[in-house]
């Protein structure tokens, strides 16, 4: 390795030291901190992210990446250090072209908008978090002026989130599949519903997070290197690669949910887990994007958790634990009520057969804010409409409404498409997992998870942000990201589950 690379490692390293702090107070601001400390913490954070951003684009490194394009022209591209060059000299071009006191003030803004998305979901009063938003979405655009105009303005902020893709690349997977969920969704409609009222019987907090767990372990996430907490939006994070930390909520109407947001979060947290080591403190730790992310999420709650194969060993243990709730519920029951299809006000419980239909919604909303064509204080009708439009629903309130997602708040405008694209890879993957892994529903139904979780950290986990995700999942499927083996995977499901 030249003294360059070493150099230049050296210097990334202390900015991901950095960043590694910002994402403890980050994650110590939703999951402990009280109230009051908010502006203060934005403070922090923004010190914190003033100093990387300083750091992340000094002449220095510009010169050292500059030397290192040149030394590493034409090198194998499955190499390491190749794939390093590569990734930080993406972004640093990106890092460069944003002023560090642009960075400073974002972490201010987002924190006090954050604490005013805490309340104004609590009070379920969208006027408290307008003005948070306001200024929220003028920094978005002035971060879109920042760099080269694009195709359409929203690709920049789609970039950051999903390299490579465009905004047009997205349009053109989703108009397709937009009216084969509708005509799916159409068909269910027609069938006697599944009953499902045993769901939502009072389920002891304590003992479906302990249950939760012991899934998660069953799963492969380590406990040694990562924990559960208790947030308001759940999330996953990541310190190091033997720091990797899931969060859940508890819903009394809902109770179940927070089972499946243990294991989403769990397949997340897995994925970092299972990044090269080699990794550490540079650019190619962490997923190569959250499209290829979410597919680690919903793979393990929903291809995985929400299968006959896994309820048939899990079943009978949570029927143990909730005998009054579960009484006279068979497993085929059960299992028909966790999959359910039934439009919903809220994203993350929606079933799989409407899940993406939130995600477009969101998608439409992003875009024209974007384009400035919506004003922020008519959000809340816009998204009604929208909701009845694509669902057949409509909020009661705001925080059932425009209010239920954190992601706003943060600035994370951008960010929404890659949850239906990973549901989307989700499925291609599976396709090619049950190929390599013939009686994966066998070990499944045996509580067996150690192939599965071995084929992702050979196929996927390992990469890091090795490869850019359109490469990767190209690499292992023999096709780019397309909606085809996700249809297959609804229309066979739901087919079985509702005799369509």
């Amino acid at each position: 390795m030249s003294d360059k690379l070493d150099e230049l490692k050296a210097i990334l390293g202390e900015v991901a030291d950095l960043g590694s702090a910002a994402a403890v107070l980050s994650w110590d601001q939703q999951a402990n901190m009280p109230p009051a400390g908010g502006e203060a913490r934005g403070q922090q954070l923004a010190t914190l992210g003033k100093i990387a951003q300083q750091m992340a684009t000094s002449e220095k490194v510009g010169k050292l990446i500059d030397d290192l394009k040149k030394e590493f022209e034409g090198a194998d591209a499955d190499s390491d250090d190749a794939a390093y060059v590569r990734v930080a000299a993406r972004n640093y071009d990106k890092a460069v072209r944003v002023p560090p006191e642009f960075v400073a003030e974002q972490a201010v803004v987002t924190t006090k908008a954050f604490e005013a998305w805490v309340e104004a979901k609590g009070k379920s009063d969208f006027s408290i978090f307008r003005p948070h938003l306001e200024k929220v979405l003028d920094l978005v655009k002035k971060y879109i002026s920042f760099f080269p105009p694009a195709d359409h303005p929203y690709d920049t902020l789609l970039d950051d989130f999903e390299p490579g893709m465009k905004t047009s690349d997205v349009q053109d997977i989703f108009n397709p599949l937009r009216p084969k969920q509708v005509d799916l969704l159409k068909k269910i409609a027609k069938k006697p519903q599944v009953k499902d009222a045993f769901l939502y019987k009072k389920y002891n907090e304590k003992k479906l997070w302990d249950f939760g767990e012991e899934v998660a372990k069953a799963f492969g996430y380590d406990f040694n290197r990562g924990r559960q907490d208790k947030v308001p939006h759940p999330f996953q994070t990541t310190f190091s690669v033997n720091d990797v930390r899931i969060t859940t909520r508890f819903e009394a109407d809902k109770p179940l949910a927070m089972l499946f947001s243990t294991m989403h979060e769990s397949g997340h947290a897995m994925y970092e887990q299972g990044v090269n080591p080699a990794y550490e403190r540079t650019p190619l730790l962490g997923g190569t994007s959250l499209a290829v992310h979410e597919s680690q999420s919903r793979m393990w709650e929903n291809l995985v958790g929400r299968s006959m194969p896994f309820w048939e060993h899990f079943y009978p243990g949570f029927k143990k634990i909730f005998p009054s709730q579960l009484d006279g519920v068979s497993l085929k029951a059960f299992y028909k009520a966790i999959n359910k299809v039934e439009p919903s006000f809220i994203r993350v419980n929606a079933d799989e057969a409407t899940y993406n239909m939130h995600i477009m919604l969101r998608l439409e909303l992003e875009i024209a804010m974007v384009e400035g064509k919506v004003d922020i204080k008519d959000l809340p009708d816009l998204w009604n409409t929208k909701m009845q439009e694509y669902l057949g629903v409509t909020p009661p309130n705001d925080a059932q409404g425009v209010l239920q997602d954190v992601h706003w708040s943060y600035g994370a405008i951008g960010y929404f498409s890659t949850y239906a694209l990973g549901n989307l890879v989700s499925a291609q993957l599976w396709e090619k997992i049950n190929k390599d892994i013939p009686d994966l529903d066998d070990q499944i139904g045996k509580g067996k998870f150690d192939a599965l979780l071995g084929w992702l950290r050979e196929k996927i986990h390992q990469y890091g942000h090795k490869y850019d995700p359109q490469d990767l999942v190209q690499k292992v499927t023999g096709s780019r990201i397309n909606s085809a083996p996700y249809v297959r995977y609804l229309t066979k499901k739901y087919s079985d589950i509702y005799g369509l």
